[in-house]
């Protein structure tokens, strides 16, 4: 089983990854209501923002592929 910081860095990545604006806010709250260290929140909303970017990217490239504009 996964412990709650873990949990909780994960809710933060996939929050921000889905742009949902107030999931970010709640996560990031509540993993400061933890005191999880604010440098490993900060690693979980760039691994978000990793994800984010390359699904953009995806969805660009199939797009571009499929002439889809």
């Amino acid at each position: 089983m996964l412990e709650s910081k873990a949990k909780e860095l994960i809710a933060i990545g996939a929050s921000v990854a889905c742009n949902c604006h107030p999931y970010v806010k709640y996560h990031v709250g509540k993993a400061r209501e933890m005191k999880i260290d604010p440098d490993q929140i900060k690693q979980a909303i760039e691994v978000g923002k990793m994800v984010r970017k390359g699904a953009a990217s995806q969805m660009d490239g199939l797009i571009e592929k499929e002439n889809l504009k």
